[in-house]
């Protein structure tokens, strides 16, 4: 079998942007690559069109091209005529890209499409209250109906999106993203900075990042010595047109919390894992996900998670058994459970172990893998 993936992001020193949609399918190809699956990566609007190759990934990078009119339109012809000339010259049997912009707009191809519900513009607006400019979500309706079937990574993100732009529903399946699991062990669980808690992600609005410095305030108050520890990009907020989110979190932290606050911004991959570990607590308080790799991430690693209670993460923990759900507006409560955490050493053990069983029944890329392989040959046989 050979698959493509049409992506804007992937994990690679020569891309220019990497994030939760570059993990999720970078996990995936390597791990199809392990079983013999030929896999190719079109990664569009980048610097130069070049041709690289990692852990046995082919990948395409495609220049970034403008027009005098209509871009959004020609740039998507360009990547199609690059992408059909691959897939002729290799013979690939079958391609993938992500909802977001509805990429695969106007485009045709010669072989079945995936679309993986990553997480579309029209769905974080919903989840949101957000309005959508309407060219965006024409663009990601048309390229849904074109598409030969849908995966999603949660139950809950694809009946979201199902609704919104009235998808058949038995062309959807759900196929959790995976983690290479060999690469988040924690031999030393009960090691850890006490008092840490660990924020993983973007710095916006829409994660939950505002209520965040509410609920560190209060546990500051309750415990003096708690530290807030920031990984992720800053980024402009869409409400108040603030430049940096982060300069909104610093106008509501306490003079005393503030103190105990260290944004780290981005950093690389490998020093994110080694602050997961060293971490107590987790924390991602989100309004808007369709999975949410730092969760699975960090219940790899025998953290106990404090996550939304909203729709997708019920998917992830089971409550009180391998971690927290608590919905983000519920300042105090979502606070009361990182401070009980804090001051309870066996729960957070008990916690971390079974999140650990937990992500290898649900999570490992390798049971992933063999689904994936399964459902493309599904659709290849129609």
């Amino acid at each position: 079998m050979k698959v493509g993936f049409i992506t804007s992001e992937y994990p690679h020193p020569q891309v220019k942007f990497a994030a939760g949609i570059a993990t999720s399918i970078k996990n995936l190809a390597v791990a199809l690559v392990k079983k013999e699956v030929d896999v190719t990566v079109f990664v569009y609007h980048q610097n130069e069109t070049v041709v690289v190759h990692d852990q046995g990934v082919e990948i395409h990078l495609i220049k970034r091209e403008k027009y005098s009119l209509f871009t959004w339109y020609f740039y998507r012809k360009h990547i199609q005529k690059y992408v059909n000339k691959i897939v002729n010259e290799k013979g690939i049997n079958i391609l993938e890209a992500p909802d977001w912009t509805g990429i695969t707009a106007f485009m045709k191809f010669k072989v079945p499409l995936v679309i993986r519900f990553h997480g579309s513009d029209a769905y974080f607006c919903k989840l949101e209250g957000r309005k959508q400019k309407f060219k965006n979500f024409m663009f990601e309706k048309l390229a849904l109906k074109r598409a030969s079937r849908y995966a999603t990574p949660t139950t809950y993100a694809g009946i979201e999106t199902q609704k919104i732009f009235s998808l058949n529903k038995t062309k959807i399946k759900t196929i959790y993203n995976g983690l290479q699991l060999e690469h988040f062990e924690n031999p030393s669980p009960n090691i850890y900075d006490r008092n840490v808690i660990l924020y993983i992600g973007t710095i916006i609005r829409k994660k939950g990042v505002l209520e965040l410095a509410q609920i560190f305030n209060k546990i500051n108050k309750e415990n003096p010595e708690a530290k807030l520890i920031l990984i992720g990009g800053d980024s402009f907020d869409i409400k108040t047109g603030e430049a940096s989110t982060y300069k909104l979190m610093t106008q509501i932290f306490s003079s005393e919390a503030i103190k105990q606050v260290d944004y780290l911004g981005k950093i690389p991959y490998e020093d994110v894992r080694a602050q997961i570990k060293k971490a107590h607590v987790c924390a991602y308080p989100s309004f808007a996900e369709t999975l949410g790799m730092v969760t699975i991430e960090s219940m790899a690693m025998q953290k106990p998670v404090v996550n939304t209670s909203i729709g997708w993460a019920q998917e992830l923990i089971d409550n009180g058994i391998n971690g927290y759900l608590v919905h983000p507006s519920k300042i105090d409560d979502y606070a009361n459970q990182i401070l009980k955490l804090l001051n309870d050493e066996a729960l957070c053990s008990q916690i971390g172990k079974e999140a650990r069983v937990k992500v290898e029944s649900l999570f490992d890329i390798n049971k992933i893998a063999d689904i994936n392989i399964q459902y493309y040959k599904s659709i290849l046989k129609k």
